[in-house]
């Protein structure tokens, strides 16, 4: 049983209107209680009402701020315990100054990272998989990714999950019965039994993991790198792109020296761009690291984004680049169509799909919605489902659901070589163990520490 209460700022630091701290735990009310000056006792105190009056420092019985305080009795709080939540003036003195009073009170400590959450974790209110969307909801980077991750918060990939569970339950309990009385069993309808229940959960295995790429992509976005020779606009389109001067524009070659990376979203769909330097032989020491950051760079990326100069033929290094391109996911960009074409796109059409082509001017920014559907067409087979937001986005739900599908294959060829009931069983409880391990039912206590450290302090 958790003893102690914790507290701390759950607001970003910096001035605002407001800044809110927050106190969870069994003495959140009554410590708060001791320091906080109004017409009425917080103990005394409606669940879920806000309250006016001063908190006051102990030790001198001065006023320290003037303050509301909302008081959220458990369960029906977001950690299930007793929660307060001091709603200061935004700005780092004041918060800090009724921060170090709060903290002077017997039995709080300062919270965690992530553990409100992971209090609401403990305390059954969530599920593991709910905890982690959380993150997703405080990362999001685009409308869509921020409704996946709101679905996913709210249980509705949990649900799908826990009925995953059950179906696999229901077998294990027909193979417990027949291990317990083996006079009664049927060979062949308890393999085709097994068989058929392990079919319904890999089906909707298939199902969920369908979705994985798009929905990691939604998470995380599509690392997408812009390269090219030196000169030829990739800093513009960086630029147009982010609608920023994130990257200095010259005609000199080789004024990118470093990678530069910045996270956009163009047509619902986020991309983390990566704009590198002018891949080119060169003297230059400086720019001969950047160079290399930038073929580092080329290797991690999902995305490719391949301008060439309109203006200028293709020489050597573009070939070479493109011959080591044809096996990735690559858009070739011919930049630069406002200037007098002297490009053979012929001789480019030799390398990529003429679908993966996109023809614009940076500096007229024209061709940005066909670059915009290429992508889309590329990585979400056209557009993204209106309606369906049941995505699986998370790198350790994809794994485990993979793992639970192989246990299931396992048990399902194991009834076909004749394999004893009991080993088959083995087969099935580790499916069973890798789905409750998404929910956190069968999760260790290090995974959990380590999930829950992600989160920012205060959350």
């Amino acid at each position: 049983m958790i003893q102690d209460t914790i507290a701390a700022i759950s607001t970003a630091v910096g001035e605002g209107g407001i800044a809110i701290i927050r106190i969870s735990g069994p003495q959140a009310i009554s410590g708060t209680d001791a320091i906080f000056r109004s017409k009425i006792s917080l103990k005394d105190a409606d669940t879920h009402t806000v309250h006016y009056g001063h908190i006051i420092d102990p030790a001198s019985s001065e006023k320290v701020e003037e303050v509301l305080v909302t008081v959220m009795k458990g369960p029906r709080s977001f950690t299930a315990e007793d929660v307060v939540e001091i709603n200061a003036h935004g700005g780092v003195i004041a918060v800090k100054k009724v921060l170090d009073v709060v903290l002077q009170l017997d039995g709080y400590r300062t919270a965690e990272p992530g553990e409100f959450t992971k209090r609401a974790f403990l305390n059954g209110r969530i599920d593991l998989m709910q905890a982690e969307a959380v993150i997703d909801l405080i990362r999001s980077k685009s409308d869509r990714a921020f409704s996946v991750a709101r679905k996913q918060a709210e249980g509705v990939l949990s649900k799908r999950i826990k009925a995953l569970r059950q179906t696999v339950i229901e077998l294990l309990a027909h193979i417990e019965v027949n291990i317990d009385y083996p006079e009664h069993d049927v060979e062949a309808m308890t393999s085709a039994y097994i068989r058929e229940q392990c079919e319904l959960a890999i089906a909707e295995i298939d199902k969920l993991l369908k979705t994985a790429n798009e929905g990691k992509i939604l998470r995380e976005g599509i690392m997408t790198a812009i390269v090219g020779r030196p000169n030829v606009g990739k800093s513009s389109l960086m630029n147009v792109l982010t609608q920023e001067n994130k990257a200095i524009v010259t005609d000199i070659p080789g004024t990118t020296r470093d990678v530069i990376e910045q996270f956009v979203t163009l047509n619902g769909i986020p991309l983390r761009l990566l704009d590198t330097a002018g891949i080119r032989e060169t003297s230059d020491v400086v720019e001969k690291i950047g160079v290399e950051r930038s073929r580092d760079a080329l290797q991690g990326a999902d995305l490719i984004l391949f301008v060439l100069n309109y203006n200028e033929p293709l020489v050597d290094d573009d070939r070479q680049l493109l011959e080591q391109l044809k096996d990735r996911s690559v858009i070739v960009i011919i930049n630069k169509m406002d200037l007098p074409g002297r490009l053979e796109l012929a001789e480019v059409e030799q390398y990529v799909s003429s679908d993966a082509i996109v023809r614009m001017s940076v500096l007229q920014e024209s061709g940005l919605d066909i670059l915009e559907a290429t992508i889309s067409e590329m990585f979400f087979e056209g557009q993204l489902e209106a309606n369906d937001l049941t995505y699986v986005s998370n790198v350790r739900h994809i794994a485990l659901l993979k793992r639970s599908k192989q246990s299931l294959v396992d048990a399902i060829e194991a009834t076909h070589v004749g394999i004893p009931i009991d080993v088959i069983q083995i087969d099935a409880r580790q499916a069973w163990e890798s789905l409750g391990e998404i929910l956190g039912d069968e999760a260790g206590d290090s995974l959990i520490d380590q999930i829950f450290s992600q989160f920012c302090l205060g959350k």
